[in-house]
């Protein structure tokens, strides 16, 4: 390598890296923000799948000016496999996190999200063979303590207990944190195939065309009430919007600077501003437990995620 080449090299890392930090630190904020607005509409009437079908329209309406310079004739068909399958599973996934939110605690729902982190090594285990190390196992260990910490601040002090699963919005939580792992991956499948701009391009268009269709099915005689709300709620509409599109395109620009694993293990930290936003928010009540059960989680998350 000539000598005056060496320094661009550095300069582009050092790019990348700068890049990539700003985009997972917009993501952890922007993550349970997204979470706060979502909660609020829900709270004032607006159907979950509208909100999320909004959510994609608007972003859509921002991104489909790029279209004509995306280069989509010449991309493999395991692309529009992998775009296929984190549409339809990213869509519903979306929809039943608002659910979850709607009438869970963010203070709850989102350490849940730690166990995502498990849900990729019992895949991993099933499908891959991978055994897990002793951090893995220990990672899985501090997980469910730090739930047993959050779930029993909200639990008269029973602790945890299998008849949580039973609560719909902890069913929705987890169903969506599955379907978020899974996404993932193939949003990462398909940067590799493509770019960062035109995966995300798609995530917005296909995930509207999705959502859209299926508002049409379902919510078809409650549009004027929904448009109603929408008018009613424009300036929270706005900010998740804005919090949205800075979650998922922050999101897809870690991925492509940093191995998926260890941006997953840092998203991890949002689950703490969760608890603080819904503290801060919703008055949501025991916050200090939630805290350090929250902590707990994270730090198993992190072992897993790094040390598996």
């Amino acid at each position: 390598m000539a000598p005056d080449v060496f320094p661009v090299y550095v300069l582009m890392l050092v790019i990348i890296l700068t890049l990539t930090t700003v985009a997972i630190v917009v993501r952890i904020v922007s993550s349970p923000l997204s979470n706060v607005f979502q909660k609020q509409l829900t709270q004032r009437a607006a159907e979950p799948l509208f909100v999320s079908s909004a959510t994609y329209g608007f972003l859509s309406v921002l991104t489909i000016s790029f279209w004509p310079e995306l280069n989509l004739s010449n991309l493999p068909a395991d692309f529009w496999l992998s775009v296929l399958i984190f549409n339809l599973i990213g869509v519903l996934g979306n929809v039943l996190l608002v659910k979850a939110i709607r009438t869970g605690e963010l203070s709850v729902l989102g350490p849940i999200n730690a166990y995502k982190s498990v849900v990729s090594i019992v895949f991993g285990i099933l499908l891959l063979n991978e055994i897990p190390s002793w951090m893995g196992v220990m990672g899985v260990a501090l997980i469910v303590a730090g739930s047993y910490v959050v779930l029993d601040s909200g639990q008269r002090g029973r602790g945890f207990s299998f008849d949580i699963l039973k609560q719909p919005e902890i069913q929705f939580r987890l169903i969506a944190l599955v379907c978020s792992a899974i996404e993932a991956v193939f949003i990462k499948r398909a940067m590799v195939l493509s770019s960062p701009m035109t995966t995300f391009i798609l995530w917005c268009v296909l995930g509207f065309v999705f959502s859209f269709s299926w508002v049409i099915l379902t919510l078809r005689r409650r549009w004027k009430e929904q448009i109603a709300v929408f008018s009613t709620e424009k300036g929270t509409y706005a900010a998740l919007f804005v919090s949205a599109g800075l979650m998922q395109f922050s999101t897809n620009t870690a991925f492509g600077g940093m191995q998926v694993g260890y941006v997953l293990a840092l998203f991890q930290t949002s689950a703490l501003l969760n608890v603080l936003f819904g503290y801060q928010f919703f008055k949501e009540k025991n916050i200090v437990q939630k805290l350090i059960g929250a902590a707990i989680m994270v730090t198993g998350a992190v072992l897993i995620v790094v040390f598996k």
